[in-house]
């Protein structure tokens, strides 16, 4: 069956835009920030080597399923949901899938732009030279201060999130293809740069080891585990972003095609951050597995003060971050805004003032939870720990798992081969992937979060 679907947003000017503009949302603070921490934190190479058989089993296929599903249906994920359901002849609570993923990003939204804001933050510190020669305490009370300031952070997170506003409201080509076009062309050189430096570091090569000569020892159910929800989370699924962008993909792209070149770019970059960031911590002899969460503002400071120009260096860094930051940020406001367009009629400028006003308020509950009201806590978790807990571990996985679902075993054969257009083995490889392999590997991740199964 044809799709004669349009999108009142708009189109994609070409495929390498929407490559562009869907690996800008993938490639955000989960590959720069949270890789070489999770990395550190599950035996190194041997979660490298799981995480690229989860990206490929797992991701890949929920990826195209996600992706097809929203330049069938042509709007927001809400009303995409809402038209496949029709059109299969399915009950209408499939809609509830588009508003679980469109509410999930939102919510990933409001905490994402708090961690953003010490990306701009710690732009400007690299650049003025508090880094040198500090200490890991130095570093430390550096990070702290920062984080129990409320007044400064409030500013940091109102400057970010008024940065996505502005791209978000000025639609998919004026806004959302033209800023991927400039930002990630810049992000690719600038992580290029900072592994090209890397290179030359008396650490490089005990860092290589360390990626890439995997101890199979190492490998366990939380390897496992980890590296199967950050294949997850890094390509941005279940969260409306991809179905969204899938919304405004010309009819003539492959969907394979694409869905690929984003994985190898995504998975490509968080390789090539962990070669940049592991030798400049191996180099001035840092544990990674020391950071956890915090390498990237506690542990790296220290080596950027240290270093020959590592004011430039550490400055490129947190530039990048901050730029992989704003392309995520940019995907997870334009679902909502996109809803509001279609169901409200606001224009574009409106639509992106109401949901990014929204996201902003919502975002001081999670900036007051880190230092006024860090004593305040639900089911044993601040504001900021629900929200992340509540949208990554569960709203996530179970909207994926939902897209798997539908895709693979309520869709009718004759539209997702319409919109796959996939050789019959290649069709037969994606369907079985996206009936049992990714929904297993989905179901595991749940348990894991939820329960502490094989934990």
């Amino acid at each position: 069956m044809a799709n004669n679907r349009i999108s009142v947003h708009g189109q994609w000017s070409s495929r390498w835009a929407f490559i562009l503009a869907a690996t800008g949302s993938a490639v955000g603070l989960g590959n720069i920030w949270r890789f070489p921490y999770e990395t550190a934190e599950n035996g190194g190479g041997a979660f490298v080597v799981v995480y690229l058989v989860c990206i490929a089993l797992v991701g890949l296929p929920i990826l195209m399923a996600e992706t097809m599903m929203g330049r069938r249906g042509r709007q927001s994920p809400i009303n995409t949901m809402k038209a496949l359901a029709e059109e299969e002849r399915r009950g209408r609570y499939w809609q509830l899938l588009g508003v679980l993923g469109v509410a999930a990003g939102f919510l990933i939204l409001t905490f994402y732009s708090i961690v953003a804001g010490w990306t701009l933050a710690y732009v400007f510190r690299s650049i003025s030279g508090v880094f040198a020669r500090s200490s890991v305490a130095q570093t430390q009370e550096m990070f702290a201060t920062l984080v129990s300031d409320p007044e400064r952070m409030l500013a940091w997170h109102t400057i970010f999130i008024a940065m996505t506003v502005l791209v978000v409201s000025r639609g998919v080509k004026s806004g959302l293809e033209q800023a991927v076009r400039y930002l990630m062309p810049v992000l690719f050189l600038l992580v290029l740069v900072l592994a090209g430096y890397s290179l030359a570091t008396p650490g490089f090569s005990a860092a290589m080891s360390y990626l890439f000569k995997p101890d199979f020892s190492q490998i366990d159910n939380a390897t496992v585990l980890s590296a199967l929800g950050h294949a997850f989370f890094t390509l941005s699924l279940g969260m409306g972003a991809m179905m969204t962008y899938g919304s405004y993909l010309s009819q003539h792209t492959s969907i394979p095609k694409a869905s690929v070149s984003i994985a190898v770019i995504d998975t490509g970059v968080a390789l090539l951050a962990g070669i940049a960031i592991f030798p400049i911590v191996f180099t001035y002899g840092l544990q990674p597995e020391e950071g956890g969460p915090g390498l990237i503002f506690k542990i790296l400071p220290i080596a950027f003060g240290q270093m020959p120009y590592g004011r430039g260096i550490g400055f490129l860094f947190f530039v990048l971050l901050m730029f992989a930051a704003w392309t995520s940020a940019i995907s997870l406001l334009e679902p909502a805004t996109a809803w509001l367009v279609e169901r409200k009629g606001f224009t574009r400028v409106r639509a992106a003032m109401y949901t990014g006003l929204t996201a902003w308020v919502l975002g001081i509950g999670s900036l007051l939870s880190l230092n006024l009201w860090s004593n305040a806590k639900l089911f044993g978790m601040t504001f900021f720990e629900l929200v992340e807990y509540l949208s990554v571990n569960v709203m996530l996985p179970v909207g994926g798992l939902l897209v798997a679902v539908f895709a693979g075993w309520f869709m009718s054969r004759s539209s997702s081969y319409d919109e796959l257009k996939l050789n019959k083995y290649g069709y037969m490889v994606w369907k079985v992937g996206t009936r049992f392999v990714a929904p297993a590997g989905v179901i595991l991740i749940l348990l894991q979060k939820i329960f502490g199964f094989l934990g």
